[in-house]
């Protein structure tokens, strides 16, 4: 599949998100995505005591070499992001129940969400980087929150947090600390720092 019209597609997204493919696409950089087969659950559990910024470039890695290795003539771009609140790590729910027990628990409290992004080439790792963003949700009344659920219905599922800040799920919050891109789940601009150094995008 191919994001963006790219003659010599060195460069790779190894992730099915949208919001990611549409990040790059919107810098103006040529890449092509290929989702990788690589089973998060088991990483999730092996590496279950890790420090979670650590535990998103654990995922983010996976990710990357997978594709790597089945395209050794590219440079990978893997991505992952995890939630956590109060001790708890959160993903995305199962369905609408859960994404509505998810954001009963969050309201009205403070949740990180941890982003790592890997650059991958030939099955190595050549380059990570890992950010956080603090939210903070107001405390909606159960009839908003309905009213949310409603709204966004299933996408409420493509998300940890259960929320989309470019669309109705701003409505949920009072406070938002933190880098925006970082917040969609790809830190951008380091990404784009370290591309340019290895001269994959113009500089």
């Amino acid at each position: 599949m191919s994001a963006q019209n790219s003659s010599a597609a060195n460069l790779v997204l190894a992730s099915g998100s949208a919001v990611r493919a549409t990040l790059l696409r919107q810098a103006g950089i040529p890449f092509d995505v290929q989702n990788s087969q690589v089973d998060e659950d088991a990483i999730k559990e092996r590496f279950a005591d890790s420090n979670i910024d650590d535990l998103a470039i654990k995922l983010a890695a996976a990710k990357a070499v997978a594709v790597s290795t089945e395209r050794p003539d590219a440079m990978v771009i893997g991505a992952d992001q995890i939630l956590s609140c109060e001790g708890a790590r959160f993903d995305k729910p199962r369905d609408m129940a859960e994404a509505r027990t998810n954001l009963k628990f969050f309201h009205g409290r403070t949740h990180r969400l941890h982003s790592g992004v890997v650059l991958a080439k030939s099955g190595a790792i050549i380059w990570h980087h890992s950010a956080h963003a603090d939210l903070t949700m107001r405390a909606f009344s159960d009839g908003f929150l309905e009213t949310y659920l409603a709204t966004v219905g299933d996408k409420v599922l493509t998300s940890v947090g259960c929320y989309q800040l470019e669309g109705p799920g701003i409505q949920l919050f009072e406070n938002i600390s933190g880098d925006y891109f970082t917040i969609l789940g790809l830190p951008l601009l380091p990404l784009l720092d370290e591309l340019r150094r290895r001269k994959v995008v113009s500089q």
